[in-house]
C-alpha cells in the first residue's frame, strides 16, 4: 500500500509499505479516506524525532523504526476482528490514542493519561496510508452528511473540546487565546460552543486573526515585536485587571511569558502548545499573584470525540478552518512545509480515497 513514512528530520517519503494485515481481536481494518496534519507532525518533520521511536522500541506500542504518520484520520471499516462490533462499510474516526482500560488513570476516567498510552501515527503506524488497523473501542461513527475532509478534523476538534474544559473558562469570563492556527481555531470554536463570548485572539498572522473573527472572537490582536502594547490593550479592555483565562496554543517559546503578562491575579493559564525548546518559567510571576498553571493533553475519547463529530457535522466550523485538500504525493511541499513556512491559513487535509 502507499504510505507517508517518517524516516527522520526533514525525511518523509511517500513509498510502498506492507498492508497492516487482518484485524485481531477487538480491532478493525480501515480503508483510510482522508487525514489531516497538525503542528505535531510539523515538529517531528522539522525537529524530530521527538516522539517517533526511530531508534528505540516504544515501551507501550512496541514499535521501532520508520513510522507511517497520520493521527487525524477518517476511514471506512473493511474488516472487523472478533469482539469488534463495527459493521463493514461504516465510516469512523479513530481517537488515535490507545488506552488499556485497567490502569489507575483509565479507572479514574482519564484514559488520555493511561500508563500504556500511545498514539497511532506517532508511536505506531498511523493513517497516512491506504489502510490502517486500530482498536474498535477508539472509533466513532461519522454522521451522515459530514464529508470526509470535515470528519478528518474530528480528532483535533476533540482535543480542543478537552482543552476548553481544562481551561475552566465559564460564561462571563474574558479569555485570551494565543495562537489561532489549527488547534487554536478549534479551541476558539470549542469555547464558543460552551458559551464563552469574550474571546480575544492573538496571533502573528493577520489572516489567522480574520479566521478567528469569523469563528466568533470578539477581538483579534496581532502580536509583533512589541508584545507590551498587546498586553496594555488587554488590560484596557478588562478594566485594568487582565484576562480571567489565557490559553497558550502557539507553542512559541515566548508565548508563556506573554500569557503571564495578560492574565489577572488569581487567573488561570492553560498551556496547550508544545515548544520545541526548553522555556524558562518565572515562578515568582505565578506564585505571588496566585495564578493557576494547568496543562492539557489529548482528549477523552468517549466524551470528546462524539461531541467533536457533532460540532463538525452541524456547523460551518470545518468549512471555515479548512485551508486546502491535497493528494498524498503533495504532503511534504504543500502540507508539512506549507504549515512550517506559514503558507497555510488553516487545516490541511490529505485525500486518500
Amino acid at each position: 500500500m502507499k504510505a507517508a513514512v517518517y524516516h527522520g528530520r526533514r525525511d518523509v517519503r511517500i513509498e510502498s509499505m506492507p498492508d497492516p494485515g487482518d484485524p485481531g481481536r477487538g480491532e478493525v481494518l480501515l480503508q483510510v479516506r482522508a487525514c489531516s496534519i497538525c503542528g505535531t507532525d510539523v515538529s517531528e518533520f522539522l525537529h524530530g524525532p521527538l516522539m517517533v521511536p526511530l531508534a528505540e522500541r516504544h515501551p507501550a506500542s512496541g514499535h521501532v523504526g520508520p513510522t507511517i504518520l497520520g493521527h487525524e484520520f477518517v476511514g471506512q471499516v473493511v474488516a472487523a476482528g472478533k469482539g469488534a462490533s463495527l459493521a463493514e462499510g461504516l465510516r469512523v474516526v479513530p481517537g488515535a490514542g490507545y488506552w488499556c482500560g485497567a490502569c489507575r488513570w483509565c479507572l479514574e476516567g482519564r484514559p488520555n493519561l493511561c500508563a500504556s498510552y500511545f498514539v497511532y501515527g506517532l508511536h505506531a503506524h498511523g493513517g497516512l496510508a491506504t489502510y490502517a488497523r486500530v482498536p474498535a473501542q477508539m472509533c466513532y461513527a461519522v454522521p451522515e452528511g459530514c464529508p470526509d475532509e470535515w470528519a478528518a478534523m474530528a480528532q483535533p476538534c476533540a482535543i480542543a473540546l478537552h482543552a476548553a474544559r481544562r481551561s475552566g473558562a465559564q460564561p462571563g469570563d474574558t479569555v485570551v487565546l494565543i495562537g489561532v492556527g489549527g488547534i487554536g481555531s478549534f479551541i476558539l470554536a470549542a469555547l464558543r460552543a460552551v458559551g464563552i463570548e469574550a474571546i480575544i485572539a492573538l496571533d502573528v498572522a493577520q489572516e489567522r486573526l480574520a479566521t478567528a473573527t469569523r469563528l466568533g472572537a470578539r477581538r483579534g490582536l496581532r502580536v509583533g515585536e512589541d508584545a507590551q502594547t498587546v498586553c496594555e490593550t488587554i488590560r484596557d479592555v478588562t478594566a485594568g485587571q487582565g484576562a480571567d483565562v489565557v490559553i497558550e496554543a502557539s507553542g512559541a517559546p515566548t508565548a508563556t511569558l506573554l500569557a503571564l503578562s495578560c492574565v489577572r491575579r488569581g487567573g488561570r493559564v492553560l498551556q496547550v502548545g508544545l515548544p520545541a525548546e526548553a522555556v524558562p518559567l518565572p515562578l515568582r510571576q505565578f506564585t505571588v499573584p496566585e495564578i493557576d498553571l494547568v496543562s492539557t493533553n489529548g482528549h477523552v475519547c468517549a466524551t470528546d470525540l462524539p461531541q467533536a463529530l457533532a460540532l463538525l457535522a452541524e456547523t460551518d466550523l470545518a468549512r471555515t478552518i479548512l485551508d486546502r485538500v491535497i493528494p498524498l504525493d503533495a504532503l511534504v511541499n504543500e502540507g508539512l512545509l506549507a504549515l512550517a513556512e506559514r503558507r497555510a491559513r488553516g487545516k490541511i487535509v490529505i485525500a486518500l480515497a
